[in-house]
């Protein structure tokens, strides 16, 4: 089982980045997948998640309007845009996948959001 995050990095705020992760290991398409950050100090809060079908999705208060996760259950993968970003979007950005008694979670990769 693997998800491998990939498109963090660093960018001016106003900026925009898509973050993409790959799932390899276990059926994608019936789990629910999430998107968690985690900045320095500060606990792992979730950013958006999307359910298995992609139907229904929901956001952090903090990311409403500027963040869009949606899914590609062909091509196992996640995605996450985020525009106008913000100095404190800057964190490790983790995909997490959610099944029935099981979460999976990748390495994260680091957005640094700094002019």
């Amino acid at each position: 089982v693997q998800l491998v995050e990939s498109g963090g990095g660093l960018v001016q705020p106003g900026g925009s980045l898509r973050l993409s992760c790959v799932a390899s290991g276990f059926t994608f398409s019936s789990y629910a997948m999430s998107w968690y950050r985690q900045a320095p100090g500060k606990e792992r809060e979730l950013v958006a998640a999307i359910t298995s079908a992609g139907g229904s999705t929901n956001y952090a208060n903090s990311v409403k309007g500027r963040f869009t996760v949606s899914r590609d259950n062909a091509k196992n993968m996640v995605y996450l845009q985020m525009n106008s970003l913000k100095p404190e979007d800057t964190a490790v950005y983790y995909c997490k996948g959610r099944g029935t008694g099981v979460v999976y979670w990748g390495q994260g990769t680091q957005v640094t959001v700094s002019s």
